[in-house]
């Protein structure tokens, strides 16, 4: 029989092991650390796009070194 942690490690096996809400309750904890740290949900900019405005206003970034 084939270990989930000879797949794909001890730490990743430990996650597939928790339910769906269980993982989602985890995910939260995480984002809420990220945040916590200065992490932003602001969308970085597609200089790509046609839309692209490189006038338009924009939130800064905020950095742990800021």
């Amino acid at each position: 029989m084939v270990r989930a942690e000879d797949l794909v490690g001890s730490e990743w096996a430990e996650w597939y092991r928790l339910t769906p809400r269980q993982r989602w309750l985890e995910s939260e904890k995480l984002w809420m650390t990220y945040l916590a740290l200065g992490g932003s949900l602001d969308p970085e900019p597609d200089t790509q796009s046609p839309f692209f405005d490189a006038r338009a206003p924009r939130t800064r970034a905020r950095g742990l070194a800021s």
